[in-house]
């Protein structure tokens, strides 16, 4: 079967919700056993493992904050005990990301991005890498996001800290790939999901129309990319990242 994922361990960080339920679905249709990592809504997490089960697809629910060594140690130490080694990392757990001028960030704004979108994917990698290194297989997906390519304003933290997870991928593709691990970053453009759910209704139009596909992104969308990545159809690419946004930003 063209990009199975069978007999591959995979863990979505922040996968009870949008973008990262999508992605774990995927990744487990494709034969993969996947962890859904959640931090907070434990309510909507079981609903969504339920969900998950109901599917007849397999792996587990691990509550854990990534963003914390002790949490990526408990979440590393559950999947291994129940799943096994991951060799599938998608790194995808997000906080809320507040647009504003610079005056207005506090450094804790700065920080708060820092920690998700550096520290975790540091900690993390560090965490699955001894197996990873010793199977000479692995895969590392950044979830990253267009507004670093496009440069998006009243947004200097997220931009800023969505540049060092770029640069954290392009870096360690170089390390990794005498080992045969890739990592690569998806990046998608703003596809709305339930986190959206109270963002103004104009403010989403006024980009939808800018949108050379003229459509919106699907979190299935994402999720297709990051499966590409994780197959080893995809075993020549690192380093790279591929933005999900419908055209927009075609260079």
């Amino acid at each position: 079967m063209s990009f199975s994922l069978a007999n591959h361990v995979a863990l979505v960080t922040g996968s009870s919700t949008g973008l990262g339920k999508a992605t774990a679905f995927a990744l487990a249709k494709a034969g993969a056993a996947v962890a859904i990592n959640y931090q907070r809504n434990q309510a909507r997490a079981e609903k969504v493992f339920d969900e998950f089960d109901k599917q007849g697809l397999r792996g587990m629910l691990v509550r854990g904050d990534v963003s914390t060594p002790e949490g990526v140690a408990d979440v590393g130490a559950a999947v291994k005990k129940k799943l096994g080694d991951i060799d599938i990392l998608v790194i995808n757990a997000t906080p809320d990301q507040p647009q504003m001028p610079i005056e207005e960030y506090t450094w804790q704004h700065y920080q708060t991005m820092i920690d998700f979108f550096i520290k975790s994917p540091y900690l993390l990698s560090r965490q699955v890498l001894p197996a990873m290194k010793a199977k000479r297989w692995g895969r590392i997906i950044n979830i990253s996001s267009e507004v670093f390519q496009r440069s998006v304003g009243n947004f200097s933290a997220y931009v800023s800290a969505k540049g060092g997870q770029n640069g954290f991928t392009r870096s360690m593709a170089t390390e990794l790939a005498p080992f045969g691990i890739t990592i690569n970053s998806v990046a998608p453009g703003w596809i709305p999901v339930e986190r959206h759910e109270s963002d103004p209704a104009d403010m989403k139009e006024g980009y939808r129309k800018l949108i050379p596909m003229g459509r919106w992104g699907t979190p299935e969308d994402v999720a297709h990319a990051v499966h590409y990545f994780a197959s080893e159809e995809a075993s020549f690419i690192t380093g790279q990242t591929l933005c999900v946004n419908g055209g927009m930003t075609p260079w």
